[in-house]
């Protein structure tokens, strides 16, 4: 094979390996962004599940008064 084909093969495969670099990097930055949501939406979650929780043990007080009240006015 002569060098100028063979500088032309690898020029070529150099020119594919470079469209799937630029490929992969744009890939990798879709990733990112979707990484970024979904953290986004497991913090608001997380405050989800504080905001429950504090209704939930409100909820549980405000019935075992109201039970304990009841328990004893019976008396």
């Amino acid at each position: 094979m002569s060098v100028e084909r063979e500088l032309a093969v690898h020029e070529t495969e150099i020119k594919h390996l470079q469209a799937d670099m630029d490929k992969m990097v744009q890939d990798m930055n879709e990733i990112k962004a979707t990484l970024k949501s979904i953290q986004q939406t497991l913090d608001q979650a997380h405050g989800g599940w504080r905001m429950l929780l504090a209704v939930g043990s409100a909820a549980a007080l405000v019935g075992g008064a109201v039970a304990w009240f009841i328990e004893h006015m019976g008396k």
